[in-house]
């Protein structure tokens, strides 16, 4: 076993030394590195950095969106024996300071000057794709490392509270990479995608499985590009928070809705479970081409940071492609349990991956222990002492585990609603349902807390809500359909469709695209209160 991330991608050379390694945009199109030219030029910015003056353990922030040169300079920190930590590229002056500050950071890398704008005075700031290159005996840099040394400090994205450093060490992430590499479905013949940003758990744990096993990665952060880079690239696999699905089931639906007439007819009977006579027809008519548009040669998506609604994940079953569900924190090296193909069950993540051990609390919050568990909070031992107890984390999340092992995550612990007559309602379950009810919907968030009933604020998609003319009665249709499959206390009572949509931008998304709830409610509290 490799006894760092450097170590790691040194053996994956040693294996595959001309295999293709990464794919990325230049002027003239698709390029693409070799294992061995990327470990060349991860061995120049390494020397340069430590010639620059990074010693042993120093933490160099990084800041900007998901390319081939910050999977370089991500990887050159670790050669040259720092640590890496992360900033979302919306970042606001204040988080970034303070991620800065907290983690000590001495050297900043930024992809614009309105990023470099935004750092302390008091750190060097360098750009992606420009940092100082030198020569030097690359195995003997990499042999001062170990598994326990820091690799990454990730702040978690605060969708309550202040942002908390997440410290996980070279061990976390070989063992929670080489375990999902370990699985047997990641083949050297695959072609991954990869537009996550890289400031997320998600997105690393992703690099570092397709080094284990070999995978090349094309690397393209822009989102808007993600449905012409799937025509281009052809990939085999994806993976995405479950709003980009939500978002290609509801254009998809959207579309059929608007052409009307015949096609939205053969849309909605295909749309439906059919026996093996009809089948093949109903993928001629529509699947087939659903297929085509994420570039024909899916052999999986892959869906983390947040739950995937079941109808959603159903829908995608039916045309044909897979949706692999995974789960895991920032806490524990992102990846700690993961769909199995051949043992799917839709509305669980799996089980866990090899190392990671699970139980459920009395109180149902699921706990997790194994190498991939962080070592602790950056300067915050007292918020690690009520994390890791007795070395389980604590993750936060309610959740079960059916007679095969595999985890269903029912609603997070600290986002359970109370109403004023006692009864305990779990929101993310029916935002998610009232989610996949209407195509035009985007963002769903239940009130009700200490309230009398629960109600809704909804915001509809900007893309395929363009041509909708009674957006009120859409989305009383859609709770209505809800509301008939929930317990009364359950039930919504009220709605308001807000003016826009929630962003990165206003800080109403974490940068993982899940709402921040405290902030959304403190925000629109007179409209919550309007609604009762």
């Amino acid at each position: 076993m490799a006894l760092s991330i450097p170590d790691l991608l040194r053996d994956r050379v040693a294996r595959t030394p001309d295999a293709e390694a990464m794919r990325y945009r230049d002027r003239s199109g698709w390029a693409s590195l070799t294992w061995a030219e990327l470990q060349e030029r991860v061995a120049k910015e390494a020397f340069g950095l430590r010639a620059a003056g990074l010693a042993k353990g120093d933490r160099v922030a990084l800041m900007g969106g998901t390319s081939i040169e910050w999977i370089v300079t991500d990887l050159a920190v670790l050669a040259a024996g720092g640590a890496t930590t992360t900033i979302y590229p919306n970042s606001t002056r204040g988080e970034v300071a303070h991620i800065v500050s907290d983690s000590g950071s001495r050297v900043v890398v930024v992809d614009t000057d309105e990023q470099a704008a935004l750092m302390p005075s008091d750190v060097e700031v360098l750009r992606f794709g420009a940092v100082p290159q030198a020569d030097g005996d690359y195995d003997a840099l990499i042999n001062e490392l170990g598994p326990d040394d820091l690799a990454t400090l990730i702040y978690t994205s605060g969708t309550t509270g202040t942002p908390k450093g997440v410290e996980l060490t070279h061990d976390n992430w070989l063992t929670t990479s080489e375990s999902i590499a370990s699985l047997g479905i990641l083949l050297p013949t695959d072609l991954h995608f990869l537009w996550l940003p890289l400031s997320h758990a998600f997105g690393k744990v992703l690099t570092m499985a397709m080094i284990a096993a070999g995978v090349p990665t094309a690397v393209d952060g822009s989102v808007e590009r993600i449905v012409d880079n799937l025509g281009e690239l052809r990939p085999t696999i994806v993976a995405a928070a479950p709003r980009i699905f939500e978002k290609i089931h509801g254009r998809i639906v959207a579309g059929a809705r608007e052409k009307g007439g015949l096609t939205e007819k053969i849309f909605t009977w295909a749309d439906r479970e059919h026996g093996p006579a009809t089948r093949w027809l109903a993928d001629r008519l529509v699947y087939r081409k659903l297929r085509e548009r994420v570039g024909g040669r899916i052999r999986y998506f892959v869906s983390g940071s947040a739950p995937l609604a079941q109808e959603i994940a159903e829908f995608f079953a039916r045309s044909g492609i897979t949706i692999l569900e995974g789960y895991g924190l920032t806490e524990s090296s992102a990846g700690s349990f993961f769909n199995r193909p051949g043992m799917i069950q839709i509305g669980t993540v799996g089980p866990p991956i090899p190392g990671m051990e699970v139980k459920i609390a009395d109180d149902g919050e699921v706990l997790l222990r194994g190498p991939g568990v962080m070592r602790g909070y950056h300067n915050r031992p007292d918020a690690t002492a009520e994390t890791i107890i007795d070395g389980w984390l604590h993750t936060g999340d309610i959740g079960e585990l059916d007679e095969a092992g595999r985890l269903k995550i029912t609603d997070r612990k600290k986002e359970l609603i109370k109403t004023s007559g006692g009864k305990y309602v779990a929101p993310a379950r029916i935002e998610s349902m009232i989610n996949a009810a209407s195509p035009y919907i985007s963002n769903v968030i239940v009130h009700g807390d200490r309230r009398k009933y629960c109600v809704a604020l909804v915001t509809l998609d900007p893309d395929t809500a363009k041509g909708l003319t009674n957006a009120e009665e859409e989305v009383g249709n859609a709770v209505k359909t809800v509301n008939a499959q929930l317990a009364r206390h359950e039930t919504i009572k009220r709605f308001a469709v807000l003016e826009r949509d929630f962003s990165v931008e206003d800080g109403l998304l974490t940068a993982s695209l899940k709402p921040r709830r405290r902030e959304i409610e403190k925000r629109y509290a007179e409209t919550l209160d309007g609604l009762y």
